[in-house]
């Protein structure tokens, strides 16, 4: 399967003539009898050797994190407590980042394969982010000596955590810079909400308990950035549009999850009230995903929506059978807007006005 991206890069590169390319997506809209942007395409797989190469590479950087680790520990000789742990995780994190990188520069920068090269990329920033922390867990011991009596050791971690994020998503641009593998930008906006959060924290310990507001700021922010980088790329054939995808399933949970913890859903069956709002919200997420022609807020909120429903069928009676008929009414809805989503989408773009110029096109004849 080629992305939009490739068959951009193919014109580029002379191989095919901006008509032919056209052409073709021309065709393979009309056959589908949907815009090619409805399809929300993204490259995880270019064929089995992507999961041929992830398994194998996955095996790799298990063992040279076990390998890093134990050499660490002999080299400082850290034993036991949290020096073992922090030695464990600098030579772990150093092993599996330096390995990420090596393997990237074939896998990533020359055979381009696209699940290796998201591994190799969690690899790296994974292990950036364990070796940085591991730091601070080594040294604890001296941190906590020349801490003064009576210190907020909370605030002390906080700063700490704040700093591994933010050297984390360092590590992430530099990746970027190199590689320019979609889904790092997404991590990236992960490190940074993280470091946001962890500094507000450090400065205001009492804000422990807006945890679910505060990830509901950073996920708007998340969202406002993959819209950027969306609306840069309407038509989505470039590079920027797997970039907005990633966002976008960034942005989804940390907007979708906290909503609904801090209404209180799964805290007991919910009434039938309760079970409206989140009928309601679902429909306002759905009315937001068909405007930007992305799925992630549905999927996000999905298990919030499922439960709701069983709740409502198990109050009505129905305890044997409550989750066949909730499989049964949630499952033909989403069909159902699956099989209609552009028609639907068309409706729902309608009702933004001027709005909908900043919005991929509905109509098929936008891509000529």
């Amino acid at each position: 399967m080629y992305s939009e991206s490739e068959l951009a890069g193919a014109v580029e590169a002379g191989a095919l003539t901006p008509e032919a390319a056209t052409a073709f997506r021309n065709y393979v809209a009309a056959s589908r009898a949907t815009p090619a942007v409805d399809e929300e395409h993204f490259r995880l797989l270019s064929g089995f050797n992507d999961i041929f190469v992830a398994i194998a590479a996955a095996l790799i950087l298990l063992a040279v994190g076990e390998l890093g680790g134990a050499l660490i520990r002999g080299v400082l000789d850290a034993r036991i407590g949290s020096r073992a742990d922090g030695a464990n995780m600098i030579g772990g994190g150093i092993a599996v980042a330096g390995t990420s990188w090596m393997l990237a520069e074939y896998f990533t920068a020359r055979r381009r394969l696209a699940l290796p090269s998201i591994l190799l990329l969690l690899g790296f920033v994974g292990g950036a982010g364990a070796t940085i922390a591991g730091v601070f867990v080594y040294n604890i011991p001296w941190i906590e000596r020349v801490l003064p009596d009576g210190a907020d050791r909370d605030r002390v971690a906080a700063v700490a955590a704040m700093l591994a994020g933010g050297l984390t998503a360092v590590a992430a641009w530099v990746h970027w810079r190199r590689f320019m593998v979609p889904i790092t930008v997404a991590a990236g906006a992960l490190a940074v909400v993280g470091v946001a959060i962890g500094l507000l924290l450090s400065v205001v310990p009492a804000a422990k308990d807006w945890v679910n507001p505060l990830l509901l700021v950073g996920g708007i922010g998340t969202f406002l950035a993959a819209m950027r980088w969306d609306m840069t790329d309407l038509e989505r054939r470039t590079r920027r549009s797997d970039v907005a995808f990633w966002l976008h399933l960034a942005a989804a949970p940390l907007i979708a999850h906290p909503v609904f913890h801090m209404l209180g859903v799964f805290d007991g069956e919910i009434s039938a009230p309760m079970a409206a709002l989140v009928f309601a919200l679902y429909l306002f997420f759905a009315f937001v995903a068909l405007a930007v022609d992305r799925r992630a807020l549905l999927v996000s909120s999905l298990a919030y929506v499922l439960w709701a429903m069983y709740s409502l069928f198990h109050q009505s009676g129905s305890m044997e059978l409550s989750a066949a008929f909730t499989g049964l009414v949630i499952g033909s809805a989403l069909l159902s807007l699956s099989a209609f989503w552009h028609p639907m989408r068309r409706a729902a773009v309608g009702l933004l006005g001027d709005l909908a110029r900043r919005l991929p096109p509905t109509q098929q004849g936008a891509l000529a």
